[in-house]
């Protein structure tokens, strides 16, 4: 296999890897999102660290990155907490699309934080996902059901701003493991008072779900890692909305969720954008070949 099929694996990969992450999250049952992601995240934390030693990883020492890590954790850590909350009380498809809203939030806070031009077509894009994401949130109902549908999507603001940080730090010499270790770590240190404090006892049936959740987890951030080591994103990233078919297959066969009409047709929609972006980058490509 060349790279590019060997990204592709592994991208696809890293989306069933972070389906199944959701399916133990929703299956750990009633314990706080909180307390899930401090699991998840320790998990992580020790997966992402023996992969540092063995690959003689560490800090590049420099100063201007601390800032960088930071931002990347806290709204990774936000992202996270969202994203679970979602899970728990959505249709798994539907919180796995608006959780797949942050790479158009990426666009955006590369245009905020990084200066970074968005192209007329990428505006489009962006504007076009935004309002499939709304099909799925359906703002115009009343009551409790909107808030969740609400929260997954600061969930993919937060995943798509931390993305952001994570392109800042590569760009400033800092190695996956290192930046997936930061994040895991310092979001368990921040989420370890509140597990103090407020700890909620759990079987030992909810306690392997969660377990396995990170473990899921470390495959879906280690998949994608290596998918963009292999590819670059413009060649590949259409494949991890793949996500989306997964967690649908798990919440219909697994939970018995069926997403509506809307839901459906948000998903049309976003991963429509998703696909047109592809080849518009694709394109691009091609041309600065030349």
């Amino acid at each position: 296999m060349n790279q590019k099929h060997q990204g592709m694996i592994c991208i696809i990969l890293s989306a069933f890897s972070f389906a199944l992450m959701n399916v133990f999250v929703r299956m750990a049952g009633d314990v706080p999102s909180m307390q899930k992601s401090f699991f998840r995240n320790l998990l992580c934390f020790f997966f992402a660290l023996a992969i540092m030693k063995k690959q003689h990883v560490g800090f590049s020492g420099k100063k201007e990155n601390i800032g960088a890590l930071l931002a990347r954790s806290v709204f990774g850590t936000i992202g996270i907490l969202c994203n679970f909350y979602a899970v728990d009380h959505m249709v798994l498809a539907d919180a796995s699309m608006l959780n797949k809203m942050s790479p158009f939030f990426a666009i955006l806070f590369s245009f905020l934080l990084l200066k970074e031009k968005i192209k007329p077509v990428q505006l489009i894009a962006v504007i076009g996902a935004f309002l499939g994401s709304l099909l799925i949130i359906k703002p115009t109902g009343i009551g409790m059901a909107r808030i969740p549908a609400l929260i997954g999507l600061c969930g993919g603001l937060g995943a798509g701003v931390a993305y952001t940080f994570v392109r800042v730090l590569s760009t400033r010499g800092e190695k996956g493991p290192f930046i997936v270790c930061f994040f895991s770590g310092f979001s368990t240190l921040c989420l370890l008072p509140v597990m103090l404090v407020s700890y909620t006892p759990m079987s030992g049936r909810q306690l392997a779900c969660l377990l396995l959740a990170g473990l899921a987890a470390c495959g879906g951030q280690f998949g994608i890692t290596a998918a963009y080591f292999h590819a670059p994103a413009r060649e590949i990233s259409i494949f991890d909305y793949s996500q989306i078919v997964f967690s649908a297959v798990f919440g219909f066969f697994l939970f018995g969720q069926i997403p509506d009409g809307y839901s459906f047709l948000g998903y049309v929609i976003v991963c429509g954008m998703a696909l047109w972006m592809f080849f518009y980058q694709q394109r691009e490509a091609r041309r600065e070949f030349k």
